[in-house]
């Protein structure tokens, strides 16, 4: 039998066992820690599995609806500032007294109804003396085309005769006293002279017919000219006293409704002063102002539902006529015009609307309310919202946003149309919950 010895240190057994006692000690407090982690874990496991479970048994009650296809358009709301369509101050162009004129305002006119008559007898006279002048002037030129003109052309066509047959004449005599003084018969003396003679008759020839090619090449069309341009100056004179004679008859321009009167019969009328205003008010047009971000998302055809304050929040159907291409330089603001039906005569101008313009328009959008999404900013294009499958489990799809408007928004991406999404309940329900459709929540498309 082998017997082993416990080595004893140099220090002897009364340094020996001090020190197991303090390792013993710090093995005993290593494993009571130990088993404090262990058990602390077990625990800690047990409540977290016990609260899942508890938590999937769970049910949300939610609300919901269903994301449609549907058309959806960006509205601008504005305010607006109603004008006539057609409106225009009648001035008098002529300074006369007005001799005949009735109480127009609020009285409706057709085109071409007269509206006052002015003092024209000094008028009338003048056109009847200017009448007389071109009545003058017509006969003269009349006579110098069909008398004076004629006339001389035959004079004319006489002196060539006669100086032709001079001529002639002329030419002969001095061949035969050629040959005479030539047999001695006359003198050199009648010889000279009937060479002169034939000599003056052939100056008469030329001038004859230079004279002709003068009349029938300048005088002749020139007095004719000079006439009938007395003829149009007459005529025209008369027309200009005309066109003062229709001044005196004010008429309506175009079919509208009297809206002021500046002037009454017996007044001195002015030209440039203001007689009466009238406006077409068969249509109006409600002038807006927007910003340059928003104008650039009008197009002409835009509709539009116009809400007047006179008819007491009845609303009215348009479309956008005008997105003006131009920038106020202080507002930085665009001018838009939409016209406003008014056949009844119940809206007036210079009234206030609001309207609303439905802009960029897409037919057969994925619509769901706005409060289904949640965005990951404000002003962001981007969120996400819980679609309840059959099962009734909601799970979390990120979408992309599109047109906002009144309560609805546009889904580019994440959905296909027809799912069911929270609409209330949805703020911080964790993906995969069960819920629950709360009363009142059933599954309905999204109101446009």
């Amino acid at each position: 039998m082998t017997v082993f010895h416990d080595k004893v240190p140099a220090g002897g057994p009364e340094t020996v066992w001090p020190r197991r006692r303090r390792l013993l000690w710090i093995v005993a407090i290593v494993v009571a820690l130990l088993i404090a982690v262990v058990s602390w874990r077990s625990c800690h496991k047990s409540g977290a599995d016990a609260a899942a479970a508890e938590g999937a048994n769970i049910t949300v009650s939610v609300r919901v609806a269903k994301a449609e296809r549907a058309p959806i358009a960006n509205e601008v709301s504005t305010v607006a500032t109603l004008a006539a369509r057609r409106e225009a101050t009648i001035n008098p162009k002529i300074a006369a007294p007005i001799v005949q004129m009735p109480l127009l305002t609020n009285r409706f006119v057709h085109a071409g109804d007269i509206i006052a008559v002015l003092e024209a007898r000094d008028l009338t006279a003048q056109r009847a003396e200017a009448a007389a002048a071109l009545d003058e002037a017509q006969a003269s030129a009349h006579q110098t085309v069909n008398g004076a003109v004629p006339l001389t052309n035959a004079q004319d066509q006489k002196s060539l005769t006669d100086a032709r047959a001079t001529l002639e004449n002329a030419r002969k005599t001095a061949e035969r006293r050629q040959l005479l003084f030539e047999q001695g018969g006359i003198s050199n003396k009648d010889l000279e002279a009937s060479k002169l003679a034939l000599t003056n008759a052939e100056n008469d020839l030329r001038l004859a017919e230079a004279s002709s090619n003068l009349h029938r090449g300048v005088t002749n069309p020139g007095d004719i000219v000079v006439a009938q341009a007395k003829a149009r100056q007459a005529r025209d004179h008369v027309t200009a006293l005309d066109a003062q004679l229709s001044y005196s008859i004010i008429r309506a321009p175009f079919d509208g409704t009297v809206t002021g009167q500046f002037q009454f019969q017996g007044e001195l009328a002015n030209p440039g002063g203001k007689l009466v205003t009238i406006a077409d008010t068969s249509s109006l047009i409600a002038k807006m102002q927007v910003s340059e971000a928003v104008a650039s998302h009008l197009r002409v055809g835009d509709s539009v539902k116009v809400v007047p304050d006179d008819l007491g929040g009845q609303a009215l159907s348009g479309s956008v006529d005008l997105v003006g291409r131009g920038v106020d330089p202080q507002s930085r603001a665009v001018d838009v015009w939409v016209t406003v039906p008014n056949r009844s005569g119940q809206l007036r101008p210079n009234g206030v609307a609001r309207v609303v313009i439905s802009a960029q328009l897409v037919a057969g959008a994925i619509v769901v309310p706005s409060p289904a999404v949640t965005l990951d900013a404000t002003n962001g294009n981007a969120g996400t919202l819980m679609v309840v499958d059959s099962k009734s489990v909601a799970h979390e799809v990120h979408v992309t946003i599109g047109v906002r408007s009144n309560g609805r928004m546009q889904i580019l991406s994440g959905l296909q149309g027809g799912e069911t999404v929270v609409t209330e309940g949805n703020f911080g329900l964790p993906d995969g919950s069960k819920v629950a459709i709360g009363q009142g929540g059933a599954a309905e498309p999204a109101a446009p």
